[in-house]
């Protein structure tokens, strides 16, 4: 899987930087609600919320006894959720992308005081001790695949937060995972906010592109192992939808467990706008170049109508988009939207 798939930043619209808003202002931060905790464990302003707070999940029941001051987290996603909440996390799993911190990701923590975050190593998986040693009151773990592993191992270190299905793990729409988290750090009506602000961020660049309303999309990443159809019918649409695109037909026929296109069947990519992205370079099965050569590819209608385009995944872009978050929005709609236009318009 992709992009450090393993995560779900991990594993992230848009509209040119004088339409959107500004990431923080977008994802609900201000003067006076993007204090946060810091690693210190310093206390977050208030929104709303009542303790005791007990959430049943995929694996038991979780109760949080009091409001929640240090919160670890298991996934970049999860990351995100605390950051957007106004919360520092006192640890995180290490970046993806060769220690490159998403550029929204470090706008948040600056915003919030602070330079880096302090972070585990999770190339064997989750840290449990080093997890342990920060004495978090809660653990976010609402972004990741790995809670069948963890939670036997992390809840007898602080409450877990995670999702009340295991299928939840890839059909959840950030929105979602930011409510269930905020509900348990008792953080609703900022969690309301920064949902409220990035709909208007999204509103206001659909307004700005009327040409994308109703265009099919498929969206498709070049993997070591295979062509992946990201686009299938229970991903999170992220902001392609709330752009007014919406997705091709034949996205019922994907899902997460069945979402490889052979090069026999790259038709199957045909669409009104065609997205791809190459994160693995050469590594990926098989090159941009190679692919943009293959004879069937070029033949698509979407390929030779020039309704195709390259998402750059250097800057994490094509991560963003591929697994969206609670903070990535506003950034990708920055970023993306002159990529989309010039698909739509076919230059």
């Amino acid at each position: 899987m992709s992009l450090s798939v393993r995560r779900r930043s991990l594993t992230a619209a848009l509209l040119a930087s004088t339409t959107c808003l500004g990431l923080l202002t977008a994802c609900g931060f201000s003067s006076e609600t993007g204090t946060g905790t810091g690693s210190s464990g310093s206390k977050a302003s208030a929104g709303g919320g009542s303790f005791p707070v007990a959430l049943t999940n995929a694996w038991g029941r979780t109760e949080v006894k009091e409001k929640p001051v240090r919160v670890a987290t298991v996934s970049d996603g999860d990351t995100a959720i605390a950051l957007a909440l106004g919360l520092v996390p006192v640890i995180t799993p290490d970046v993806e992308d060769g220690d490159q911190v998403a550029e929204y990701k470090q706008r948040a923590i600056t915003k919030l005081g602070e330079k880096k975050l302090k972070t585990y190593d999770d190339t064997d998986g989750t840290d449990y001790e080093a997890i342990a040693a920060e004495e978090p009151d809660v653990i976010l773990g609402v972004n990741t695949w790995d809670m069948d592993t963890d939670y036997a191992k992390l809840s007898p270190i602080a409450p877990v937060v995670t999702f009340a299905d295991k299928k939840q793990s890839d059909t959840l729409t950030w929105q979602e995972r930011l409510k269930t988290a905020a509900k348990a750090l008792g953080l609703t009506e900022k969690a309301d906010a920064v949902i409220a602000a990035n709909e208007k961020t999204l509103k206001d660049a659909a307004a700005a592109h009327p040409e994308f309303q109703g265009k099919t999309y498929t969206y498709s990443v070049v993997h070591p192992e295979q062509i992946t159809y990201m686009s299938y019918a229970d991903q999170d649409p992220g902001v392609f939808e709330q752009l007014g695109l919406v997705k091709h037909p034949r996205s019922k026929d994907y899902s997460a467990n069945k979402n490889g296109v052979s090069l026999e069947n790259l038709d199957e990519l045909e669409s009104d706008v065609l997205l791809m992205t190459y994160p693995f370079g050469d590594e990926g099965l098989l090159s941009a170049s190679e692919l943009e050569t293959n004879k069937l590819f070029r033949s698509l209608d979407v390929v030779k109508n020039k309704h195709f385009a390259v998402v750059p995944s250097e800057n994490t872009l094509a991560s963003a988009i591929a697994y969206p978050d609670a903070l990535s929005a506003p950034w990708v709609v920055e970023n993306l939207t002159p990529i989309l236009a010039k698909a739509v318009a076919g230059k």
